[in-house]
This record gives C-alpha cells, sequence and structure tokens, in this order.
C-alpha cells in the first residue's frame, strides 16, 4: 500500500519518511504495517524504509495517531 493516513492526513511514503526525518529523503519505499503498538498512545504504527543520503538506508516507525516516531539506527 503506498499512501496512508497518519494524524488524520493523507500522505506518501516520501512524506512520512519527512515526518520522522524532518527533512525530505533522496527515496522511500512502500508504507507497511509495523505489527507494533506505539508506545505513547498505543494506536497502531506503520514503517517505511528510506534513504536521508546517498550511502544510508533506515527504516522509520510512525504512529498514525500521535507525534510518535523512531528509527532503526543506532544511536
Amino acid at each position: 500500500m503506498s499512501n496512508r493516513v497518519v494524524q488524520g492526513r493523507m500522505v506518501t511514503p516520501e512524506k512520512l519518511a519527512e515526518l520522522i526525518e524532518g527533512e525530505a529523503p533522496l527515496e522511500a519505499e512502500s508504507i507497511e504495517d509495523a505489527d507494533r503498538d506505539c508506545p505513547d498512545c498505543g494506536s497502531d504504527v506503520i514503517r517505511v524504509g528510506y534513504m536521508p543520503t546517498v550511502t544510508e538506508f533506515v527504516t522509520g516507525y510512525k504512529c498514525q495517531e500521535c507525534d510518535w516516531s523512531d528509527t532503526d539506527r543506532d544511536e
């Protein structure tokens, strides 16, 4: 599935990655269900794989109902 509703707005994979990352990615894959619940509000979480830079691939997670988001980066 390519577009999903996040916090009441329809978003593309690129827009979802931008919401998670804070800036537009170079490329983004399709949005998928993350099979986990949001730790803040308990709602559904979705995920998207994207490239913020030429040499990095990140999987980002975003709650569909609140502001919570996370990535698989080792920080």
